[in-house]
């Protein structure tokens, strides 16, 4: 990229928060069909994996060779089964701030893994974010408040935990920016569709997800195949955005940028009412936001 690349990097990721802001309500469409949103990911990625294989053979043979881009795939997967199943199945405005906690853990694995300074004034933004988590956290309508509470939905673990994927997703990003660019897409796709399918199997072998195609293809209204082949091409479009802005942006600054990822998706869910927004949820969302752009601010450009 030439002299202008933080810039370009930067609407990258605004462009990656906006697919990513509204991914909830084709998920949710199509789980309404009975595809349950890690059959979902998984017919969504799987093509994608055949895709970039089949425009950049190249690239599966780099993933074989290295590890590292294994657990990129692992973080990857990791985070979109987590985060689509919790869409849709949680209020998507509580869901996307506690999976935007991220920055939070993106600060500590990048001073592990990328050896990214972290100050006293770093310490204190992570208490901020963790402060606005309590808020965010505190039972609806409940009469008590808890120092310490902890996700009470499974919505809500999902989305703390795709948080956690994405933040080592981001930093592995970075910390494997030698590698090419299509061998770390192709990481991201192989682990998205592996993951939820592996995760998936277990669950419906179970019988607490219905398999994909449980009704015959024929069940499906013909728009579906075309909701699925849409969601491939954006979920392609959205991942080359990523690796653009993470790999020439501090990891910080990603997660930060990324945050639009928020606005994106409490004005649609609003909208629609398939989330609320209530004082409590604006002032912890207040400060986890608050955090993030504090961290951005004392980063170099």
């Amino acid at each position: 990229m030439g002299p202008t690349a933080p810039g370009w990097a930067a609407l990258a990721l605004v462009f990656n928060g906006l697919v990513w802001g509204l991914s909830w309500w084709p998920f949710r469409q199509l789980q309404a069909q009975g595809l349950h949103p890690l059959w979902s990911t998984v017919l969504i990625y799987g093509p994608a994996v055949v895709i970039i294989v089949a425009f950049r053979p190249h690239s599966a043979g780099q993933l074989m060779r290295h590890k590292a881009l294994w657990l990129l795939a692992l973080a990857a997967g990791v985070t979109n089964a987590a985060f689509n199943w919790a869409c849709v199945i949680g209020d998507v405005v509580r869901v996307v701030l506690l999976f935007y906690l991220m920055p939070l853990w993106s600060a500590l694995l990048a001073r592990w893994l990328l050896k990214e300074p972290m100050s006293r004034y770093a310490v204190v933004r992570m208490a901020l974010a963790l402060a606005g988590a309590a808020i965010v956290l505190q039972p609806e309508g409940g009469s008590g408040w808890s120092l310490l509470p902890l996700p009470n939905s499974l919505a809500e673990w999902l989305g703390v935990l795709g948080g956690m994927g994405l933040a080592l997703n981001n930093v592995l990003l970075k910390h494997q920016a030698r590698r090419s660019q299509e061998s770390r897409v192709l990481a991201m796709f192989v682990g998205g569709a592996v993951v939820s399918a592996l995760v998936g199997t277990l669950l419906s072998s179970q019988g607490q997800v219905p398999w994909p195609l449980a009704g015959g293809v024929n069940s499906w209204p013909v728009w579906v195949w075309f909701l699925l082949g849409g969601l491939v091409l954006a979920f392609l479009c959205t991942n080359v955005a990523l690796q653009i802005g993470a790999t020439h942006l501090p990891a910080q600054v990603t997660s930060v940028l990324m945050l639009s990822e928020v606005v994106f998706a409490a004005i649609s869910s609003t909208w629609m009412g398939a989330g609320h927004i209530t004082v409590p949820l604006l002032i912890g969302g207040a400060l986890i936001v608050l955090a993030a752009v504090w961290a951005a601010r004392e980063l170099p450009a």
